[in-house]
């Protein structure tokens, strides 16, 4: 009697817990839908949530014992792989990546065309194994996807783990507990899978939210840093930057070298082309600028054609990488878009071997050899004289940079030619 009703405690609880997993995975799907509503520039939000609708009706079909029309043994997983796509695609459409659509159905499209084999007969090992390769790819593959996103805040680590590692085991339990359980003892591993149908639902539906906030923390963050135009940090986000960096390297006592950018002529581009054209043409040299630096110099917009970087390297470390900018430029701006432009740009470098409090002084430096460069033809890089150095190794370092400097093409400004420095900050147009 005792063991009668357990078993009839076990029949009650199993389909009221399927029915809550159903309902609480339709009741997420609805809410992340609605968080969509409220954030449309967030168009993942829609393919999760509709992922969930998908998810919670293939547990449905999973649980239901009998149904009043017929449908394919295979359908209820069939469903599970299209919310596998599903989530899959919001992954790539969440980091800005193209969509496939069609891979939102191959899954099941393959579970579907594959289990008509007389080699995979329901209940087999075979058909089980396939459900778990076809389920193991799209993991796989939303994990590639978390794995490429190159933020790196915490709880972007977190999602890379956990929310593939929910998706693999909420919709692989039922394919291999029947595999590993009895036919006639379902009730263990459908309580199983109940159970975690309701982590998964909850966990998974935390975790998408966090990456979410996540995301529009980096958007803000960068609107209030970015230049809009060209994409690099704006003035005030590159001057913290490049104070931050110098205060780092003086710390270390490593030398920083400033580098002070203008593009040649840029004034008559706007005017025998109009400043749409002019506005391309900074977006190119954003562009040449972005790959030719590394990730640890910083780049700017100080304003008009205007750009500043920081690099924490000597002089003749920095002046390689100038030049490989200047170069790239100069192959880049022989024609934007349809016009024949011969962008070039101007470049003046300054070096400062003691510790920098204030950027400014570093800047005026630049500034000053930008000047010279532009008088001395433009299309060219001019170092700044050195700077005021005490100790014996002053000489040496100085010594060290010319010969560098003459290899690679380029001098450093001389005192006797040396015009008055122009204010920090100031543009130089022509």
């Amino acid at each position: 009697m005792i063991a009668a009703t357990n078993l009839q405690q076990s029949s009650l609880d199993i389909p009221t817990l399927a029915v809550v997993a159903v309902c609480l995975a339709a009741l997420l799907g609805i809410f992340l839908l609605f968080a969509w509503l409220q954030q449309r520039s967030v168009r993942a939000l829609a393919w999760w949530g509709s992922a969930y609708l998908i998810g919670a009706s293939s547990i449905a079909l999973w649980g239901a014992p009998s149904l009043p029309y017929h449908l394919p043994a295979e359908m209820p997983e069939a469903l599970a792989f299209v919310a596998c796509g599903m989530i899959w695609n919001g992954v790539r459409l969440f980091h800005d990546r193209q969509l496939m659509p069609l891979s939102t159905l191959a899954g099941a499209a393959v579970w579907l065309l594959l289990c008509q084999l007389p080699a995979l007969p329901e209940g087999s090992n075979g058909r089980v194994m396939l459900g778990v390769l076809v389920v193991a790819a799209y993991t796989f593959v939303i994990a590639f996807e978390l794995r490429r996103e190159r933020r790196k805040s915490l709880r972007s680590r977190t999602a890379t783990i956990v929310v593939p590692s929910l998706h693999a085991a909420i919709f692989l339990t039922p394919l291999v507990m029947k595999a590993v359980l009895p036919d006639e003892s379902p009730g263990g591993w459908l309580t199983l899978f109940v159970f975690e149908t309701i982590i998964y639902a909850v966990g998974a539906a935390f975790i998408v939210l966090l990456m979410v906030k996540d995301h529009s923390v980096h958007v803000y963050r960068n609107a209030a840093n970015t230049d809009h135009l060209t994409g690099l940090l704006n003035r005030r986000a590159f001057m913290e930057s490049a104070l931050l960096l110098s205060k780092h390297q003086g710390e270390l006592g490593e030398p920083l070298t400033l580098l002070m950018f203008d593009l040649d002529h840029f004034k008559s581009v706007n005017d025998r082309f109009g400043h749409t054209v002019g506005d391309d043409v900074l977006r190119v040299f954003a562009k040449v600028a972005s790959t030719s630096m590394r990730a640890s110099d910083i780049i700017g917009r100080l304003g008009g054609e205007e750009f500043a970087a920081i690099v924490p390297e000597p002089m003749e470390v920095a002046g390689r990488i100038a030049e490989r900018l200047r170069l790239g430029f100069e192959a880049a701006g022989v024609t934007v878009g349809k016009h024949a432009i011969g962008a070039t740009v101007s470049i003046g470098a300054a070096t400062s071997y003691e510790p920098v409090m204030d950027i400014d002084a570093l800047i005026i430096r630049a500034d000053s050899a930008l000047y010279s460069a532009k008088h001395a033809g433009r299309n060219r890089l001019h170092a700044a004289d050195d700077e005021p150095a005490s100790g014996e190794c002053a000489a040496p370092i100085a010594a060290a940079r010319g010969s560098k400097s003459a290899s690679h093409g380029w001098l450093p400004q001389r005192k006797s030619a040396a015009p008055q420095a122009k204010p920090a900050g100031s543009m130089v147009n022509g």
